[in-house]
This record gives structure tokens, sequence and C-alpha cells, in this order.
């Protein structure tokens, strides 16, 4: 059996790492903007995060754990960046309609939206139990659903235009044994195509990024077999870093995408033109 990959830590993506990791982005170019990660204490969000503080922006991290989410906080604010945290559930409409007018009273609302939570276990999808499937749905379509309507409601209301940006996967190409969110994560694409038309007219911005193979700490649900195949699952040989797709959310998410709506942006090494990702390890049947 292979090695597995190396940890998240040796892509240098600890907290002093994300405050010095080099970015094309100038500094200063979201000054003035509040901007919300859900899932903001995971390796994309908290990635996402920093990046978007580095860039002068009001970054709220947000996620179940008050405990998580305070550790990033309070890394981010020994930097000097403008960093609060906020606690809610995005699988509970209340809690994330209580999370928005928690930031409309102390900020005025928020500017950009990134959808980072979620979550997912392998397992065949044969043996899926009706409890597993509605708690990987639950999160990753319902939650992330909440969120956005939740955010377009405020924009719409205050008249204060917005951008959304929604972490899913790559459901093009055999991503095996997460199939539950692959259904989850396929129909937030579909919702994100159908209300960026619909948003338009409220200058609603609303796009996805699917990640492919990206090295966190997430990675530790799988096994060590399926952690060694990623980083050959894609035609680059490598897998990536949650610092590149924050680099891509903050592209999405800000005006340089202005006139980009409703789009499926993929970051994957090209691992949809290349093959299959299985993560619960290849059956022999399909081996060679």
């Amino acid at each position: 059996m292979a090695e597995p990959a190396a940890s998240a830590e040796s892509f240098g993506l600890d907290d002093e790492a994300l405050a010095a990791h080099p970015t094309i982005y100038a500094p200063g170019s979201f000054a003035g903007k509040v901007v919300l990660v859900s899932g903001g204490a995971g390796g994309i969000g908290r990635a996402t995060a920093w990046l978007f503080g580095r860039l002068g922006a009001r970054v709220v991290v947000s996620g179940r754990s008050e405990a998580k989410l305070a550790a990033v906080e309070e890394a981010m604010r020994a930097k000097g960046l403008d960093a609060y945290s906020a606690v809610a559930d995005i699988r509970e409409p209340d809690s994330v309609a209580g999370l928005f007018d928690q930031l409309r009273q102390r900020f005025g609302g928020i500017d950009i939206l990134i959808n980072s939570a979620g979550g997912q276990f392998p397992q065949a999808a044969i043996d899926f139990s009706p409890k597993g499937w509605n708690a990987v749905v639950n999160t990753n379509l319902n939650g992330t659903w909440y969120m956005m309507q939740a955010a377009a409601r405020q924009w719409r209301d205050t008249g204060r235009p917005g951008s959304i940006v929604n972490i899913v996967v790559v459901t093009t190409h055999g991503l095996h044994g997460v199939a539950h969110t692959v259904a989850a994560r396929a129909g937030v694409i579909g919702l994100t195509r159908s209300v960026a038309v619909e948003w338009a007219p409220l200058n609603i911005r609303v796009n996805c990024i699917a990640p492919g193979a990206i090295e966190t700490e997430g990675w530790k649900v799988y096994t060590p077999e399926a952690r060694a195949a990623y980083p050959r699952s894609n035609p680059m040989m490598r897998a990536g870093s949650a610092w590149e797709i924050a680099e891509a959310c903050v592209y999405l998410g800000g005006p340089a995408a202005n006139y980009v709506t409703g789009e499926l942006l993929t970051v994957d090494g090209g691992s949809q033109l290349w093959g299959e990702t299985w993560t619960t390890g290849k059956p022999d049947y399909f081996r060679d």
C-alpha cells in the first residue's frame, strides 16, 4: 500500500503560514467590506477567512463550535486583522435568521457570503441509512440554501448588492463513496444557476467553486489507502491546498468577477478530465 499523503500542516496552512502566505491580491482591496464565512473553522473556510482578512475585509467566521471559532478569531486578531466569530447551525433556519439579524445589527449587514460549511462520510451508497443520508443532505443542501436565502433577503430589503460563493464538489466525473454529498452539492449547483437569474435584478451574484482533492484536516475521515490515491487523481499529480481555494473565493466573491454569475469554477488540477476518485478505496472488481 502506498504511503498516506502528507498532513495538512505540510502545506504550511497553520495560522502562522496563513498570515504570511503569498497572494496575488493587493492589500486593502477589500477594505470596508464585510465577509461571512460559514464553516470558518475548517480548512478551506479558515484559509478563506484569513485571506479576506489580510485584504482588509471585516471577516465573520461562523459554525457550530464556539471554541474552534474563537480560536480562529483570536489568531486573526493577534495579527491585526478585523475578525469576529458567531455561532450558528446552518441546518436550522431560525439559527440562520438569528445570525443574519446579529450581523445586521452589529455591522449593518454583509457584502459577501462564502458557504464553506458542510461535511460527509465515506460509505457505499447501498449502505446509507436514512439518518446518514438526511444528515448530509440537510447540511450540504438545505443548510447552504438557508444561508443563501437569508443573505439575499437581507440584501433585497436593504437595497445592498451582494455576492455568494458556494463550495461544492466535482459532480461531473466519478466521485465514488460519497453519493449523498454529490447529490446534495449537485442540488446547490442547480440552485445557484436558478437564483443567479432570479436575483440578478437585485444586484446579487451567486457562483460555485468545486474543489478537487484538497488536503485539509477533513481528510482524516478517509482511509490511508484513499488518501494516498488522491494526489494521483488528477494530471497535475498533486493535491491542492486550501489556500488555492481561498484565492478562487476572493476572485469569484469580489469585484474582479463582477460580470460573472451562475457559474461553477472547478479547481481540481484537471481531475474531472482524468478519471475517477474512490473515497472508500477502489473495489477489486475495477482493478486491473
